[in-house]
């Protein structure tokens, strides 16, 4: 049964069905392009997921044919110099580093797994929202682009730690540099996504790899983000051996092991409790 969230916005719906969280940017007339509104409300939605334990999976979407523009730059025009809203520099600073935090890098932090599913262009921070996920799957026609050169931007929402991270770093910043387009073959080339799709499969696509996600081991999981983040920011191998370590034996522990174990022994498919 799918449970509809009031987000307290039209611009981000929100519906959860049998574990798995599904946010849907909605602006399609703007191509999804973040609002004040709708970075609020995502912050709101991935906070409260964290810890919910109803939640299993997230899934990060746009309404329409887009996923996400990016910021809106009609709204930075008009301000002039992308510090909507705020009437000082130190200001927009502060609050730029929040909004970011609260949702790219909640994303990429969760304890639970994350996907983006892009019916269309991802572009700019929407392109970084994106990239903040652990697995990304494209429509056959959606593209990518870092856009921000061409608005005179350098780029915000972790866009060049995640795309570094997936892709390298001369590649990262050919495609920052450049703004190149890149569609979804080239993508999956790239290995910044994980799957790609003909566009009127990509709900069934997504809703395969959720449901089979929110069906495992969530407690695994939590440790398998934190075994990640961890190689990435450390870099010390007997640091990122130790952690491992320590998280394999805690799963040891868990009934989920002992019972996949034993479903494993019966040559049936384990059914996952998240304890």
């Amino acid at each position: 049964m799918s449970e509809t969230i009031n987000t307290g916005t039209d611009d981000l719906l929100a519906a959860l069905d049998n574990g798995v969280l599904t946010l849907t940017l909605n602006r399609p007339e703007a191509r999804n392009a973040m609002s004040g509104a709708m970075t609020a409300a995502l912050a709101a939605q991935l906070a409260d997921a964290e810890l919910n334990a109803a939640v299993k999976v997230i899934v990060l979407t746009g309404a329409g044919k887009g996923f996400c523009a990016g910021g809106d730059v009609k709204g930075m025009a008009a301000s002039g110099d992308g510090t909507v809203g705020d009437n000082t520099i130190d200001g927009a600073i502060h609050r730029q580093r929040v909004n970011q935090r609260s949702t790219a890098g909640k994303l990429y932090s969760m304890p639970k797994p994350t996907i983006a599913a892009l019916p269309g262009a991802a572009a700019g921070a929407g392109l970084s929202l994106a990239l903040a996920c652990d697995m990304r799957i494209m429509s056959a026609t959606a593209i990518m682009t870092t856009a921000f050169a061409r608005v005179g931007f350098s780029g915000d929402y972790g866009g060049t730690f995640f795309m570094s991270q997936l892709i390298g770093a001369a590649k990262a910043r050919q495609l920052y540099f450049l703004s190149e387009r890149v569609d979804a073959q080239q993508a999956l080339d790239l290995g910044l996504t994980n799957w790609v799709c003909e566009a009127d499969e990509l709900a069934t696509k997504t809703k395969e790899i959720a449901d089979q996600l929110a069906a495992g081991p969530t407690v695994a999981y939590r440790y398998m983000k934190e075994n990640f983040a961890r190689a990435l920011s450390s870099g010390d191998v007997d640091d990122c051996l130790d952690l491992e370590a320590t998280h394999h034996v805690h799963c040891g522990q868990t009934e989920d092991h002992r019972n996949a174990t034993k479903a494993f022994v019966e040559k049936r498919e384990p059914v996952f409790q998240g304890r």
